[in-house]
């Protein structure tokens, strides 16, 4: 059976130095392979996505594209995302290789596309690597559990919330 694109999501953190992670896992020869040629080649004004390494030349595995949600603001906004926030991300998807959430055997002919937000106001690096590290394994294992589950999603319409904003009755 052909592996089937996974999504996944997780929020990590409190505050400025909190990580918002969205992923796309897929076959290389599908969609979601696609959409990782298409953003790498397309980059727009302040939103220049790259493959994440681990350490220069030796990206991770799955090859894995870093897509910013939000434009680099200031010099230490954009070492935060190019620092801190990709070595959390190379971390995150080693970690769920290593914990079986992405199968070896897949390595060579998948890929991901991760969505990351960085706040501007970010202060603390070591915070943002973590955070940014644990939502990516997070969002991975997800995908990979199909989750949310459909119960976990109705018993949580009737208020919905964030770290911005609680729907009131």
């Amino acid at each position: 059976m052909a592996l089937q694109m996974q999504i996944g999501e997780s929020f990590i953190g409190e505050g400025v130095n909190a990580a918002h992670i969205n992923t796309v896992f897929g076959h290389r020869e599908g969609p979601a392979g696609v959409a990782w040629a298409t953003a790498l080649a397309t980059p727009s004004q302040g939103h220049v996505p790259y493959v994440v390494v681990l350490k220069p030349s030796l990206p991770v595995k799955p090859l894995t594209l870093f897509v910013t949600k939000a434009a680099p603001a200031n010099d230490t906004h954009g070492t935060m995302i190019w620092g801190a926030a990709q070595a959390g991300v190379a971390g995150g998807v080693a970690d769920a290789v290593a914990e079986g959430f992405i199968k070896k055997s897949d390595l060579d002919d998948t890929v991901i596309i991760t969505a990351v937000w960085v706040n501007p106001g970010a202060d603390d690096a070591d915070a943002v690597y973590h955070n940014n590290r644990q939502a990516t394994r997070n969002a991975l294992m997800n995908g990979a559990h199909n989750l949310p589950s459909i119960e976990d999603v109705l018993d949580n319409r009737a208020l919905p919330h964030n770290p911005y904003y609680t729907a009131k009755n």
